[in-house]
């Protein structure tokens, strides 16, 4: 079985003060691509869950979105392997793969034979937490702190040095 990093999109890998509706709009944070070359190279496998109810609310279309996406693997390409992005277009709807629901992540688990007891949900949100707990998953909590988090950190580069060391 192996071990996976579930990352959160927006407010983790990029900035997110504005929303983001196209490719232009994506940024990557700092100290982003060093994390995951790091946790790659630690035998981490890499998958981003997002929910993405600006599909739902006629924001974006799921083609839209699919260029965001293809521009974010671009820009990690150098740096790690994104092995699957799974997201919730949702936002009203209850589909069930909504976070704090841990679908996307069980999905994920049993597709990729991924050993949740070993693997982290790295979120900047309250609901990323529940889903990785939920999923059986050690988490990670980026920004303002929750204690229900396994590790609190300023970014992706701090919660991932925490997991490594």
């Amino acid at each position: 079985m192996n071990k996976a990093l579930f990352l959160d999109r927006d407010g983790v890998i990029n900035d997110n003060k504005r929303p983001i509706n196209n490719p232009e709009d994506f940024k990557l944070y700092d100290g982003v691509t060093e994390a995951l070359r790091r946790a790659e190279g630690n035998g981490f496998e890499i998958f981003v869950v997002t929910n993405q109810g600006g599909i739902e609310l006629g924001y974006m279309t799921v083609d839209e979105l699919n260029k965001i996406h293809d521009k974010m693997i671009e820009l990690l390409k150098p740096y790690c392997h994104i092995k699957e992005i799974k997201f919730c277009p949702d936002y009203h709807k209850d589909t069930g793969c909504r976070k704090p629901s841990p679908k996307m992540i069980l999905d994920l688990a049993e597709k990729y034979d991924i050993d949740l007891g070993k693997s982290y949900m790295i979120g900047d949100r309250d609901t990323d937490i529940e889903a990785g707990k939920r999923a059986g998953c050690k988490t990670g909590k980026i920004g303002r702190f929750n204690a229900e988090a396994d590790i609190n950190g300023k970014d992706l580069y701090a919660v991932v040095n925490n997991i490594i060391n």
